[in-house]
């Protein structure tokens, strides 16, 4: 979230207020050593786990719950839903059908016959999941 965002959220005017906040929050958290912290990705802050403890993280989480290509077709279809499945297969090829299977699958779309197509759409599990 950038500075604009955050000044909004919080309901200060100021914008580089917030900046001196958030900066001051940054160099509190290195301070600690704890394994959480606040980082600066362009103009953007977002707070995370800090290495190497971002690696036993990542062991412990275990699998997503969606394939690498599955999120990239959910978000695809999320975007321009409702949408013809052969016009999803069109854009990313035949392994398409294979994702679709899976986020249907695991309910995050549901698929409606239309003409010699499926019509895509996605979920209020989609919804519940991703906080939209």
């Amino acid at each position: 979230m950038g500075s604009e965002e955050l000044a909004k959220v919080i309901g200060i005017a100021s914008v580089g207020a917030v900046s001196m906040m958030v900066e001051e929050l940054m160099k509190d958290y290195e301070k600690r050593g704890g394994s959480l912290g606040i980082f600066k990705i362009g103009d953007k802050y977002i707070m995370g786990v800090k290495e190497p403890y971002a690696n036993r993280v990542n062991e412990l989480a275990g699998a997503p719950e969606i394939s690498k290509g599955g999120l990239r077709i959910l978000a695809y279809i999320s975007k321009n839903e409702p949408i013809i499945q052969s016009s999803v297969v069109n854009s990313f090829g035949s392994t398409s059908y294979e994702y679709i299977h899976e986020l249907m699958e695991k309910d995050f779309v549901t698929g409606t016959k239309s003409g010699r197509s499926r019509k895509l759409a996605t979920t209020d599990k989609f919804k519940e999941y991703f906080n939209i």
